[in-house]
């Protein structure tokens, strides 16, 4: 008696390696990835900054610390197989004062703790011999960062999946889902059955689980991510990786510089509220994502919670000097007119009805089914990892 038969549904790099790694782990198991887009990879994972992350802000102990220790590993080897373009180019996290020094130390421990090598506290004169441009007192320095060619992994990945007998069907959107003896999936392409489904739909995962009988406690509201880029004239400001320490009174980040696996600096990103889950302009409105979004308590909750954030990230999409601004506390040499206009993302971020973000991945056991209900940054790092923790949750076999 064979493996039983399962459907992916999604195909990010999420979606993607759970296939690739079912296949190496069940041999001759039927796998199908079902992908709405005309090709994978084309949302999260298209619109990734490529951004291989260690593991340096996460809980020690939590599954994306454990993940992304693991998983920026097995990326780095994966690349290398398959020659994809890959560096580990290394990280600054630079503060800017006091404050933010005294929290940095913080993070060099929980660095520490999560089992990262080589971190190094710099004083001014030492950072600015690395990066000559950069402002601030003091950096960490966290060499195990690195920066990757994210679709040059998609593609890799369907040739793998494909080269194990795997299907990838596209332009099929999971409209319905049918549970009896086994599952099916109802798709403009047709309809696929199967005995299992794995649920990887990224920004539109907690849909898919409602599909499937599950109660959605939690909801995806969309954050689009803006990037500026650095003009030709003006990329030699930057040589690594330029972050901020993060604020403990911000959900997000803050912006930083990125460098660019195919040249290029990037310059973000904020975090302002999308009006599409997949609104990857200001423009882009879809009022089923907006209606729902803006009916969930949650989202109210955490606006409340957060207002001078909310606000603060609004004014940096509409203004380009106020974005700069945020910029120049890193890297005070940059000016508006480095900048031009670059790319976005949507994250698929899972809140909770009190307005809290869901920190860690989230899994959803199902009755032969598996859903990934939260998988933001750093999923695509972490992928294959994610993969095989997938795989001994579902216990298909």
């Amino acid at each position: 008696m064979g493996y039983p038969s399962t459907l992916v549904i999604g195909g990010g790099i999420v979606g993607l390696a759970t296939a690739r790694q079912l296949l190496h782990h069940y041999p001759g198991i039927t796998v199908s990835v079902l992908e709405k887009e005309p090709e994978p990879g084309q949302h999260q994972t298209g619109h990734n900054s490529g951004v291989l992350h260690c593991g340096l802000y996460y809980t020690p102990g939590s599954l994306k610390a454990r993940l992304a220790v693991e998983g920026i590993r097995q990326m780095a080897e994966f690349c290398s197989l398959h020659n994809i373009p890959h560096e580990i180019c290394g990280k600054l996290v630079v503060a800017t004062n006091e404050a933010e020094a005294t929290r940095m130390e913080k993070l060099y421990q929980r660095g520490k703790a999560n089992g990262l090598e080589g971190l190094e506290k710099l004083d001014q004169n030492q950072t600015r011999e690395i990066e000559p441009h950069v402002g601030g007192i003091a950096a960490l320095k966290v060499p195990q960062e690195g920066i990757v060619d994210y679709p040059a992994v998609v593609r890799a990945l369907v040739r793998e999946i494909k080269s194990l007998g795997g299907q990838i069907i596209t332009n099929a959107k999971v409209n319905g889902l049918h549970e009896a003896n086994q599952w099916t999936a109802i798709t403009p392409a047709g309809d696929y059955s199967a005995d299992w489904i794995i649920n990887c739909a990224g920004l539109h995962c907690d849909r898919v689980s409602q599909l499937a009988g599950q109660k959605r406690d939690l909801r995806i509201v969309p954050f689009r991510g803006e990037y500026y880029q650095l003009k030709p004239q003006s990329q030699h400001l930057v040589k690594h990786l330029i972050y901020p320490v993060p604020d403990p009174e911000f959900p997000f980040l803050g912006v930083h510089f990125t460098r660019l696996i195919g040249g290029g600096i990037e310059a973000g990103p904020n975090a302002v509220l999308a009006f599409a889950r997949e609104g990857y302009r200001k423009t882009n409105v879809n009022l089923r994502d907006l209606f729902d979004a803006a009916t969930y308590p949650g989202l109210w909750r955490f606006a409340l919670k957060y207002p001078r954030m909310c606000m603060h990230e609004l004014r940096s999409s509409f203004s380009k000097n106020y974005f700069c601004k945020q910029l120049q506390k890193l890297v005070p040499e940059v000016q508006p007119d480095d900048l031009e206009t670059g790319g976005s993302g949507v994250r698929a971020q899972a809140m909770s009805p009190a307005g809290e973000l869901v920190q860690d991945f989230h899994f959803v056991q199902g009755k032969r089914a598996l859903h990934v209900l939260n998988a933001p940054s750093p999923a695509a790092t972490a992928s294959l990892a994610i993969a095989e923790q997938i795989i001994d949750k579902a216990n298909i076999a």
